[in-house]
Formats: structure tokens, C-alpha cells, sequence
């Protein structure tokens, strides 16, 4: 039960691996996805530490291999947390940054492409802030928490102040 059958060491660094991989992974899939996660996307995490426990622990299936490799992952995590707060750079990398996606009353297509969004998420997200024309807006920014932060206008009748925040809802594809 306590028997490790394989090196202490070997389990550690396979867990580091895998834990590196899936950050990595999640980090490029980006933030539209991680902030939009259903009830499928959850299954699909499940799934996918299922996969990756042999991969971590190899042949030991120990209670002590279980037990190193899920202290490794919680000390990864609490390591990368605590850096990318004292690291801009490391930050970034993990969280990645706004993207500015209507800067006055434009569209900037380009950005809306690379996020994976498409133009009628972004103005469903506008109408949503109860601003009827895109041109009315000063700054729709794609935070990296995958809501959206939308700036009206100064027309005399809005504060240029951000609205609430609105999350995309999960686009089915096929």
C-alpha cells in the first residue's frame, strides 16, 4: 500500500512534466475557452487527469505515489501562483493580457480573429451592456478572465466608465 515501486524522484519529475504540459495547453487554448468552461469542457478535465495519472506516477500505484504526485501538483500550482504575482513577465505568460476588440466604434478584426471570436459574439456582448450601436463605444476589451469590458462614449449622457462585465456565452461549434 505505502510501497513505491517506482523512484520518488521519477514521480516528482513526471508530475512536473505533465502539470508544464497542461498549463502550457490550457494557456494556448486561451481565455475565451478557460472563462466560457460548460459542463462538457469539466468532463474533458476529468478526462484528461485520468489520462495523464499513469504518466505521472508510471507503474506505481502506491498510496505514497499518489500522495507525492499530488503534492507536487499542488506545490507546482502554489509555486506558479506566487511567482506570476511578483513576475510581470510570468504573469503574462500564464495569464496572458486584454485584447482590445472595438476601439472607437471599430471593430479591430484582426484581434477578433486571434481570439477566436467572431463579431456577433462581440456585439451580442455590447448589447448585453445595453448600448444599441458599436458606435457608441469607446473600448470593448476582451479581459483574460474571457469577460468582456465595454467603455460607451462620452456623449453627455454616459460616464465613460466600464459596465458590468459579460461573459461569452460557449459558442458550439459543428
Amino acid at each position: 500500500m505505502f510501497n513505491l515501486s517506482v523512484n520518488g524522484f521519477e514521480i516528482v519529475a513526471r508530475t512536473l512534466i505533465i502539470y508544464a504540459c497542461l498549463l502550457l495547453a490550457l494557456r494556448v487554448v486561451g481565455k475565451r475557452e478557460i472563462g466560457q468552461m460548460a459542463t462538457f469542457d469539466l468532463v474533458v478535465i476529468l478526462l484528461i487527469s485520468n489520462a495523464v495519472q499513469n504518466a505521472m506516477v508510471g507503474s506505481d500505484v502506491s498510496v505514497t505515489g499518489g500522495l507525492i504526485a499530488a503534492g507536487v501538483l499542488i506545490g507546482a500550482n502554489y509555486g506558479v501562483a506566487t511567482a506570476r504575482e511578483r513576475v510581470i513577465w510570468l504573469r503574462e505568460a500564464v495569464e496572458g493580457s486584454p485584447t482590445v476588440v472595438v476601439s472607437d466604434g471599430k471593430l479591430l478584426r484582426q484581434n477578433i480573429r486571434r481570439e477566436g471570436l467572431d463579431e456577433e459574439e462581440v456585439l451580442m456582448a455590447i448589447r448585453e451592456h445595453g448600448i444599441d450601436s458599436i458606435d457608441e463605444v469607446r473600448l470593448a476589451v476582451l479581459e483574460t478572465d474571457g469577460s468582456i469590458s465595454v467603455i460607451q462614449t462620452d456623449d453627455g449622457s454616459g460616464t465613460g466608465r466600464p459596465r458590468r462585465r459579460t461573459r461569452l456565452p460557449w459558442r458550439r461549434s459543428g
